[in-house]
């Protein structure tokens, strides 16, 4: 689906650059196709802010070189800003206001870093359901990306994240556990993905609370799944839509934390993520790190541009076969009229008939 440059978000530039097909404006609009409408409510931190609107953007633009797709950004209050990223988003976001008034066909709600144990202490939390439970009547669907999914699972199903021993930080593999849902129809049934976090919901606790478990890690940990209806609400605990060196930034982050102090110890590096000759390359890098600070020099340059050659992307297609099952779903069921809900026709308790499949199985569990 290529993205409509319907703004002067330098994301397009960048995108087009590497490769990505952007329609201008004026093209689109010649062209007689029904486009989709995606929001994204982009809540990272200003480090990680535009790389986050390229990896859904590039992700949304990858899925099928057919519909038209206008990405909508826009931010809540709570989050702390500096002056450059709020600039940014002065100029390039849309407020929810305009975003509620125009209509959605999807909204994609991203992670945020947060401060406190309880969730719901968060200061971004309420504007959060704000705009979740607005979707709820008005979007198609709602794609909620790790913390963001933590968010909700508390919210719908008053189920509170568990603190993990350790940071749940690499590449892993996984596995679909429930292969006739169309959101995973036709991709791998074991592949990798990244995961970055430090807490967890449990599949049984999902389970229980009657959410559609469809992916899992071989640890049994959840990577995708969806609410009791199949679709209105998709949620991710890990992080498909990264690109190749987004863990190799974050690294850099953690490192740049030790270099002043804000954590104790050197990280350590992603679990399954660096081939050999990376990891020689960043153990080299520690070393001059270590040396530098013993002797009161500056921080070393990271070595982003010589990895970029030596970490490889294992998640790519699998992601972009997920979110083209996704937009499909959403091109089936969302109305012509973005300010409208589902199309005539459709049960806004079982839109994909998931519901209705489910109880066939449970009633006929032979075929």
């Amino acid at each position: 689906m290529p993205l409509v440059a319907h703004s002067n978000l330098p994301a397009f530039d960048r995108l087009q650059a590497d490769g990505q097909e952007v329609v201008a404006l004026d093209r689109a609009k010649q062209q007689d196709i029904r486009e989709l409408h995606v929001g994204i409510l982009n809540m990272m931190p200003d480090a990680a802010l535009e790389a986050t609107e390229r990896q859904f953007m590039r992700r949304l633009g990858a899925s099928s070189r057919i519909v038209q797709l206008y990405v909508h950004l826009f931010t809540v209050p709570g989050l702390d800003r500096g002056a450059k990223a709020q600039a940014h988003i002065d100029a390039y976001y849309q407020s929810f206001d305009d975003i509620k008034a125009e209509g959605l066909d999807a909204l994609i709600i991203s992670g945020a870093n947060v401060t406190r144990p309880d969730l719901s202490q968060e200061a971004f939390f309420p504007q959060m359901l704000e705009v979740f439970e607005w979707a709820r009547t008005n979007v198609a669907s709602v794609m909620c990306s790790c913390l963001a999914s933590h968010v909700l699972w508390q919210h719908e199903y008053g189920l509170k994240r568990q603190r993990l021993p350790y940071k749940r930080w690499g590449v892993f593999r996984h596995r679909v556990q429930t292969r006739r849902h169309p959101l995973v129809s036709n991709i791998n049934t074991s592949f990798d993905t990244p995961h970055s976090r430090f807490n967890d919901v449990s599949v049984n606790e999902l389970k229980d609370a009657g959410a559609q478990v469809l992916v899992t890690s071989e640890g049994f940990e959840v990577l995708l799944a969806t609410s009791n209806d199949g679709l209105s609400v998709v949620y991710l605990q890990g992080h498909p839509e990264y690109d190749a060196l987004s863990l190799a930034k974050e690294y850099k982050r953690e490192i740049i934390r030790f270099w002043h102090d804000e954590r104790p110890d050197y990280p350590a590096m992603p679990v399954d993520y660096l081939r050999p000759s990376a990891q020689a390359l960043l153990t080299k890098y520690r070393q001059q790190v270590v040396e530098s600070r013993v002797q009161g020099d500056s921080l070393p340059d990271f070595p982003e541009s010589s990895l970029r050659e030596l970490v490889d992307n294992t998640w790519a297609d699998t992601c972009k076969a997920i979110f083209a099952n996704w937009l499909g779903l959403i091109y089936q069921t969302t109305h012509q009229d973005r300010c409208m809900y589902l199309m005539d026709g459709v049960d806004k308790d079982d839109p994909i008939g998931w519901r209705k499949m489910c109880a066939e199985d449970a009633e006929y569990p032979d075929g």
